[in-house]
């Protein structure tokens, strides 16, 4: 069973950086695709940025374009969201996703339990 545990989130002002980091235990085959999802209050879940395939492909949502950028370690096991230049609407819940490459359609099968991300004016 794959387990995902984020760390990073806080609290920041607008204008300023967070990185959000997602280690994953429990899967010993040779890496995982990774993502970051958010979720607003009463919104359904929605990606911010995905690994997608074993060679790195990436997706951003145009919200973060420029801004975000998603990364892993060379195990494929860890994922990072380095987040620049927040904005008041990046506040949210941010999940950590994962499940063995190439993921389609946004078919994650493993979650994290979220961590808050809060930007102030």
């Amino acid at each position: 069973q794959v387990r995902l545990v984020e760390s990073g989130g806080g609290s920041v002002q607008a204008a300023g950086s967070l990185t959000l980091s997602c280690t994953a235990s429990g899967y010993a085959y040779g890496g995982l695709c990774m993502a970051w999802y958010r979720q607003y209050p009463t919104k359904e879940r929605e990606p911010v940025a995905v690994i997608y395939d074993r060679g790195g492909k990436t997706f951003y949502a145009d919200s973060v374009k420029g801004r975000f950028t998603i990364s892993q370690d060379s195990a494929k096991t860890t994922v990072y969201l380095q987040m620049n230049s927040l904005k008041t609407e990046d506040t949210a819940m941010y999940y950590c996703a994962a499940d063995e490459c190439p993921v389609t359609g946004g078919d994650f099968g493993y979650w994290g339990p979220g961590t808050q991300v809060t930007v102030s004016s």
